[in-house]
């Protein structure tokens, strides 16, 4: 009996202390981002993606170290978060690259476009050239 209440109770604390740490990694993300008055942070997302990837190993090694200590309660909720911080870090992930994705998309046509433009401009340069340079119409 008194295995079982250590085994539940250990379960429970890791699972505070892993969220307790990434609240608190958050709230510093959030800080800096008030701290720059909204502007962006440097490499936000990368500090996330360590936190993430080192607290889902973190969880999955403390699992294993269950696992051989005999606490099957410890060992199936480490694993539940080891699962559960790996898909949060999947969407996180997922989510940055589609922006990324999308932020180049708009850059490579807004680019064609300008570049479209410019030679636009020089082709009516060397019409209006071609023309002996007649002058302008006011419009």
């Amino acid at each position: 009996m008194a295995k079982w209440i250590f085994d539940v109770g250990l379960a429970v604390l890791l699972a505070g202390l892993e969220v307790v740490a990434l609240l608190a990694v958050w709230f510093v993300g959030a800080m800096e981002k008030w701290a720059a008055k909204g502007a962006p942070v440097p490499d936000r997302m990368g500090r996330d993606v360590l936190a993430l990837s080192v607290a889902a190993v973190s969880s999955a090694s403390i699992g294993y170290g269950c696992s051989l200590a005999a606490l099957p309660v410890a060992c199936v909720s480490q694993a539940v978060m080891a699962v559960l911080l790996t898909l949060l870090l999947f969407l996180g992930v997922g989510t940055e690259c589609s922006r990324r994705i999308g932020r180049e998309r708009r850059r490579r046509r807004l680019r064609r476009e300008r570049l479209r433009w410019h030679e636009s401009q020089r082709d009516d340069s060397r019409q209006t050239s071609a023309r002996g340079r007649q002058p302008r119409q006011p419009r």
